[in-house]
């Protein structure tokens, strides 16, 4: 582990948010963990996404889910998707709500705690359709083509994120989608160390260079958004985005 992005440190984070403070989604996912807050909603989400890009969601009230999620699953049919890094599950509720059977995968138990909270505002139906599993993303390895969409957003590992990224997109059945967002270098998160940045942030390139083109229709992009902090500010977020369609 990292010692900056371990189980504890995550734990913690939830910990704090349980006792009324929040963090972003815009970034953080850590340790194989992944969060899924707030996608830079800024609603005390966490989605991994958020170093105070965190994580970004935010539990009970419910997050929002990721922008690019929106745009790359909105039009798709729902079937089973791997969540990876999930964080607090906002994108795992609202896939759930759009039909999707969801597997939520996360480090931090605090942080399943808060998605099982916001998945049961929805009911039922939702709550029947997302399975939570505590694991390290480090050494988690899902069903090869087992999963119509995998989706991570942010997450850090202690091992080789290219060997995470393979793996997950080994998940991905023929004709299935993945999604995986990263923080792009340009941007960097304050207060981090060397080593903990190198584990924090990836290029589009880097994303698709595990992907072989023969097998793949292939789209990554550096961008950036803008994000709304509390009191109305913006801040500018960098993210590496790679979205992939596996041949049928």
């Amino acid at each position: 582990m990292t010692g900056e992005f371990d189980k504890a440190y995550w734990e913690e984070r939830y910990q704090g948010h349980d006792q009324g403070h929040g963090h972003d989604h815009g970034h953080d996912h850590g340790q194989g963990h992944g969060h899924g807050q707030g996608h830079g909603h800024d609603q005390g989400h966490g989605h991994g996404h958020g170093q105070d890009h965190g994580h970004g969601h935010t539990a009970v009230q419910g997050g929002l889910p990721s922008p690019y999620l929106e745009a790359a699953a909105g039009g798709l049919a729902p079937g089973a998707a791997l969540d990876a890094g999930c964080g607090e599950g906002a994108d795992a509720v609202w896939l759930a709500a759009r039909g999707w059977r969801v597997t939520a995968v996360d480090l931090a138990e605090g942080a399943l705690r808060r998605g099982r909270a916001h998945a049961e505002t929805l009911g039922a139906d939702v709550v029947g359709r997302i399975d939570w599993v505590q694991a390290d993303l480090t050494g988690w390895a899902p069903a090869e083509s087992g999963f119509d969409l995998v989706t991570s957003h942010y997450v850090h590992v202690a091992g080789s994120r290219e060997e995470l990224f393979a793996r997950l997109a080994a998940a991905v059945a023929p004709g299935g989608t993945l999604l995986i967002v990263g923080h792009h270098p340009a941007h960097q998160q304050p207060g981090l160390s060397p080593q903990a940045a190198a584990h924090a942030h990836v290029t589009a390139d880097e994303l698709a260079a595990v992907l072989d083109p023969a097998g793949w229709e292939i789209s990554a992009e550096n961008t950036t958004r803008s994000v709304a902090r509390p009191g109305g500010k913006e801040i500018i977020l960098g993210d590496a985005v790679l979205r992939a369609r596996r041949h049928s």
